[in-house]
C-alpha cells in the first residue's frame, strides 16, 4: 500500500472530522438548521478528495478506490449512540448532520446509503474501465454531489412545488420540492457537458436527452436520505446502455 494513499486517507479523515465539528457547533450555538450544515458536509466529503489529491497523490486502482469507500463507511462508527453520549466532541460533530426529523435512524439511513453507494459504484468503475471510458465514472459523481448537494438547500430556501416521499423501513412521509429537483436536472446537464469530448455526437445528444431527466426522477422517487445509489445506479446504467449501443 502506498504510503501517500495512507496519508491522503488520514488527512480527508481529520479535515472531515474537524468540518463535521465546526458545523456542529454553528447548529448548537446559532441555531443554523441542520439542512444546511449537513449540505456543507455532504461538499466536504466530495471536494476535500479532489483537493488533497493535489498534495498527497497516489496511483489510483480499483483497490484503492473500494478501501477508501470501505474506510469512509466505517468512519461512521464513531457516531454509534454509546460512542457520542460519552464523548462531547463526537456528539457535536453528530448534531452537524442529525436532522430532526430523520431521529431516531439518522445513522441507520445515512450508514445503509454509504454502502448501497459503494455497491453500485465500484461495478460502474469496473464497467466503464472495460470501455476503456474510465473518466465518465464522474458523471454520477458529479450529479450526485453537485446535484443532490444543493437540491435540499435550494428546496428548503427556495421550494414551493412541494411532493412526498416515503423513508427507509419506515411509513413516514417527507417533503421534497421540484425546485430542489431540478437541481439535478442541471446539474446532470452540466457534467453531460463537461465530458462532451468522451462521447461520439450521437451519443452526447442521447446522455443530454437521457441521464438529466433520468436522474431526476432517480432522485425524486428515491427514499428519504437514500438518494445517492439511485443516482449512481441511473446514470451509470443509462451511460452504459448509451456507450454499448450507439
Amino acid at each position: 500500500m502506498d504510503s501517500s494513499f495512507l496519508i491522503h486517507q488520514a488527512a480527508l479523515m481529520a479535515l472531515l472530522f474537524g468540518i463535521y465539528y465546526a458545523t456542529g457547533k454553528l447548529v448548537i450555538h446559532t441555531g443554523i438548521k441542520v439542512n444546511y450544515t449537513r449540505k456543507i458536509d455532504h461538499f466536504a466529503l466530495f471536494f476535500l478528495p479532489f483537493f488533497l489529491d493535489t498534495l498527497f497523490a497516489y496511483p489510483k486502482s480499483l483497490s484503492t478506490r473500494a478501501l477508501g469507500l470501505a474506510i469512509s463507511i466505517c468512519s461512521l462508527g464513531i457516531f454509534v449512540k454509546p460512542i457520542r453520549e460519552r464523548s462531547k466532541t463526537i456528539s457535536t460533530m453528530f448534531m452537524s448532520f442529525d436532522r430532526p426529523e430523520d431521529r431516531p435512524n439518522t445513522l441507520f439511513w445515512l450508514t445503509t446509503q454509504y454502502i448501497a453507494a459503494a455497491i453500485v459504484i465500484v461495478p460502474l468503475i469496473m464497467c466503464f474501465d472495460f470501455l476503456q471510458k474510465p473518466a465518465l465514472v464522474f458523471i454520477p459523481i458529479l450529479i450526485n454531489g453537485l446535484g443532490d448537494g444543493l437540491a435540499e438547500p435550494i428546496g428548503v430556501r427556495f421550494g414551493r412545488m412541494k411532493y412526498q416521499v416515503r423513508a427507509l423501513f419506515s411509513d413516514k412521509l417527507y417533503v421534497r420540492s421540484i425546485e430542489g429537483s431540478l437541481c439535478v436536472f442541471v446539474a446532470g446537464v452540466l457534467s453531460i457537458i463537461a465530458f462532451r469530448d468522451s462521447f461520439t455526437p450521437a451519443q452526447f445528444m442521447a446522455a443530454l436527452a437521457l441521464i438529466p431527466i433520468g436522474t431526476t426522477l432517480a432522485e425524486a422517487f428515491s427514499p428519504h436520505t437514500w438518494d445517492t445509489p439511485f443516482i449512481y445506479g441511473t446514470a451509470g446504467v443509462l451511460l452504459i446502455g448509451i456507450l454499448s449501443f450507439l
